[in-house]
């Protein structure tokens, strides 16, 4: 197996049939720069956005999914196998990461949802520092990307939950790096960006706060639904492809209805509907409690059971209180 691993790591772009030189040179543009990316991109999108014939892009596909033996079925065992690489990043509370079986999966997407003041960036903001912690500190002593929808991140935030960890806050804050998403194809492109920014540093935990504010103020109405909800579905997948290929964690912050309307009847509901609701392989309700408690409710995962917890949030950061 490992010199099959070493063989895949040789091949280059170039190698595939019908990718010259130019070719080439337009797929690395466009971010389609190894055999895995290729591997694992959609026809559509590919000539899309390389510019290159949909059947000839059918044709790249289909020979980088040979040179990276994707596409094949697999026997639970070896899921089972390939599943070890999959590793847990801390909240900072006891009681969250065992409502989540351990912290948060590299490899899937989290998603937070909760109404105004609910916690969600503030739990965002801890898991940032924590990303930057030692493993036995259960952190990945890794880098962080925040894609900030609604200019709400906060250096100063970092500071203070920094020093409550023991940790330099000015190193802490060298290794988060911040985008300003002004609209939601600005959020998009950011996170098909993110894969060139992995091979710059080694980030393991991509944030995107707040996931659906540009895609619901931008898209209203029935009429802009459709829309709406295929660019939010191509969104969600680029996020749920790069924590697959970079062994990361996604943790997004979704908002919630602000009162039954034609889309949504609960009130409570997230926004983004099945759409966002069939990618996140986690999803944790969160509402304000009294003394700066914060109740988490699981609502939805693969293989854990629903439940709820109680989180503290302060100045300090993310704990369990007292």
């Amino acid at each position: 197996m490992a010199e099959d691993k070493k063989e895949t790591k040789k091949i280059t772009i170039e190698d595939l049939p019908g990718v010259g030189e130019a070719t080439a040179e337009k797929l690395r543009e466009n971010g389609f720069d190894d055999i895995m990316t290729l591997a694992v991109a959609s026809p559509k999108d590919l000539s899309d956005l390389a510019g290159i014939a949909e059947g000839s892009a059918i044709k790249i596909i289909a020979s980088a999914r040979k040179f990276a033996d994707v596409g094949n079925f697999e026997t639970g065992e070896q899921i089972l196998e390939r599943r070890k690489d999959v590793t847990k990043l801390s909240t900072g509370s006891k009681n969250l990461d065992n409502l989540l079986g351990g912290g948060l999966e590299t490899q899937s997407i989290t998603e937070f949802f909760g109404e105004f003041g609910s916690g969600k960036t503030q739990i965002m903001h801890q898991l940032a520092v924590n990303c930057t912690r030692p493993l036995e500190e259960g952190g990945f002593n890794s880098d962080v990307l925040i894609i900030d929808t609604e200019n709400t991140f906060r250096p100063e935030r970092i500071i203070q939950m920094s020093k409550f960890r023991g940790a330099d806050p000015d190193e802490v804050l060298k290794r988060i790096h911040v985008a300003r998403a002004y609209n939601s194809h600005h959020q998009i492109l950011l996170a098909e960006r993110a894969s060139e920014m992995a091979k710059e540093f080694p980030i393991r935990l991509l944030i995107v706060d707040s996931l659906t504010s540009h895609f619901r103020s931008e898209y209203m109405g029935r009429g802009s639904l459709s829309e709406r909800q295929q660019l939010l579905n191509r969104h969600m997948h680029d996020l749920l492809k790069f924590s697959t290929i970079n062994n990361s964690v996604i943790a997004v912050t979704n908002q919630v209805s602000a009162r039954p309307d034609v889309f949504f009847g609960d009130p409570t509901a997230p926004i983004g509907g099945n759409i966002v609701g069939h990618t996140a392989t986690f999803r944790v309700y969160l509402r304000k409690s009294k003394g700066g408690k914060r109740i988490a409710r699981l609502i939805d995962s693969p293989y854990l059971p629903e439940g709820e917890t109680v989180v503290q949030i302060s100045e300090d950061g993310v704990t369990d209180g007292v």
